[in-house]
């Protein structure tokens, strides 16, 4: 018998995913927006988000949630942060009994500081809970371009039907067991790719971007292994994987902020301008704030938060970034 899988939220990387999955099961993408599922559903398109690229023809929208979960066998949380806990508290009185929910969403709740997958353990428990994640630019994976990507879950159990439901063409499903430092990586790399980004708006060379990505995925690292992650994650599709992609892409939004911001424009007005959502920019206050909670030094972390949050500029923090002190490599900085 077929499985079903729910998708929640019909943004890029939610509608790209929903139309992989399609190939291999039956789909139902909740969206709230009713031009979006008219369009998924008459035209076999999501052109706010992914342009003229054509949708798996079996994929169905709906507005509907009850619609989206009935009879799902497994959920996909394609919802940013800031609405992650409120789309899932309205469905988990809806959920079939044990079904696995699996987040794209790479931010963190502010206030709470709790990863998604945290927050589906407060709002929809007794259910394994987990991630896809990694280096996956939405707009190539529909065109047909190879990637890979890594399903974390709590609970390995799920994993042996969902992993050939996701492994789809040239999209490649590795699985990995440390679903807390692959949900971490991919929440991190945002905030460095605005650094890179302002980098790149400022004009620096090739030599300042790897230096800043090398950096940053030491500063992931740190981090990262304190809150639990294992430190081999970091260095996988899921940390330096993702962090390439972010951090050089032109089609990344953090990266986009980042540009943007060395320009002189302000957060708010960068943020307006955008119709997809930069997890980065929501995720930094969080960052910081766990980083001084277990006493460790971000520096290119603390530049950005400072610039999102209006206490410094691109182009002060560019400089600052390049007179750091050069101690051991091993040491923040």
């Amino acid at each position: 018998m077929a499985c079903k899988i729910a998708v929640m939220g019909g943004g890029s990387w939610g509608t790209t995913v929903a139309s992989l999955v399609a190939r291999n099961a039956e789909v139902m993408l909740w969206a709230r927006d009713s031009g979006t599922v008219d369009d998924i559903n008459t035209n076999h398109r999501n052109s706010r988000y992914l342009g003229d690229a054509a949708l798996h023809a079996s994929l169905r929208g709906t507005t509907d949630p009850e619609q989206a979960v009935a009879r799902a066998d497994a959920v996909i949380m394609g919802i940013p942060s800031d609405n992650f806990r409120n789309v899932l508290s309205d469905i988990a009185p809806l959920l079939p009994g044990g079904v696995p929910l699996i987040s794209l969403t790479k931010g963190l709740e502010r206030g709470s500081k709790l990863r998604m997958t945290e927050v589906c353990r407060e709002v929809a428990p007794g259910r394994p809970v987990g991630v896809l994640t990694g280096p996956n630019l939405a707009r190539e994976i529909m065109a047909g371009q190879a990637a890979a990507s890594v399903l974390a879950l709590d609970d390995p159990a799920p994993q042996s039907w969902l992993q050939p439901l996701l492994n789809v063409g040239l999209f490649r499903v590795y699985t990995n067991p440390d679903h807390v430092g692959c949900e971490l990586g991919g929440v991190f790399k945002n905030i460095i790719a605005i650094a890179v980004g302002m980098g790149d708006g400022l004009g620096a060379g090739d030599n300042t971007r790897a230096a800043l990505i090398t950096r940053g995925l030491a500063e992931m690292t740190r981090l990262g292994t304190v809150l639990g992650g294992r430190p081999e994650t970091f260095a996988g599709l899921a940390g330096m994987g993702d962090m390439i992609a972010t951090c050089t892409s032109p089609q990344s939004r953090n990266r986009h902020v980042g540009i943007e911001l060395a320009k002189g424009h302000s957060i708010d007005a960068i943020i307006d301008s955008m119709h997809m959502v930069a997890e980065g920019v929501k995720s930094a206050p969080t960052v910081i704030e766990l980083a001084q909670e277990h006493d460790l030094d971000m520096p290119i972390s603390q530049d950005v938060f400072k610039v999102v949050t209006g206490a410094a500029n691109a182009r002060g923090v560019y400089r600052g970034l390049l007179r750091t002190r050069a101690a051991a490599e091993s040491e923040p900085g």
